[in-house]
């Protein structure tokens, strides 16, 4: 099982990064990103103590853990430069905070998204056919999320990467360790979402490629 979508303090999650990724391993998780919430402000301090203590903690732990980073409600037109800061400062993991319909999230912020040097298009909303198809043709994966209000159009989103061929990713976008899921969880959120068994696989497969 591999999360590639998660908070610490670094942002508004609870635990250290020490603790998440520990708590993560015990649930027999094999691969964690840590992706905290940035924008302008805070992405040049949150990316290099991720970076310094996935090193660190890499050394020593059966559990690999990637940094990363969400770039959360940031205006469209800041989206794309803010994402090849992210890679110079050692972002393994770049993610895009959709338009989920659970927050007031810019419109537009998915097409800017799609636009950018990306990885991840978190919880995306009510996204666009044309929308998933550029997702598709750049090899941007779509998430299929376990938090609550996000999941919501879980259905719809995959729904129109199947139609669309795009690839998706499932994570749990979790801030405390009640939202962190094991294996079964995840392949019940799978099922729920109106796909398969295979699917499940094929999105470990894609979160694989991150390692």
């Amino acid at each position: 099982m591999i999360d590639l979508h998660t908070h610490s303090i670094f942002s508004d999650g609870v635990l250290i990064p020490s603790e998440l990724v520990r708590r993560a391993e015990v649930l027999g998780i094999n691969a964690i990103g840590i992706t905290d919430h940035a924008d302008a402000s805070n992405l040049d301090f949150i990316i290099p103590r991720i970076v310094a203590v996935a090193e660190r903690l890499n050394r020593v732990n059966h559990i690999k853990t990637v940094p990363g980073i969400e770039l959360t409600h940031v205006p469209p037109s800041q989206i794309g430069p803010l994402a090849e800061q992210a890679r110079s400062l050692g972002a393994k993991i770049v993610v895009v905070h959709g338009e989920t319909i659970a927050e007031p999230v810019v419109p537009g912020t998915n097409r800017a998204a799609l636009s950018a040097d990306i990885d991840i298009l978190a919880h995306p909303g009510l996204i666009s056919e044309e929308e998933v198809a550029i997702a598709a043709e750049k090899g941007i994966f779509l998430e299929i999320s376990a938090r609550k209000g996000h999941s919501l159009t879980n259905g719809h989103v995959a729904k129109l990467a199947r139609k669309q061929g795009a690839e998706l990713i499932l994570n749990s976008d979790a801030h405390e360790p009640s939202d962190l899921i094991t294996e079964q969880q995840a392949r019940e959120i799978v099922l729920g979402a109106g796909l398969s068994q295979d699917d499940f696989e094929r999105m470990q497969k894609n979160a694989e490629s991150f390692l």
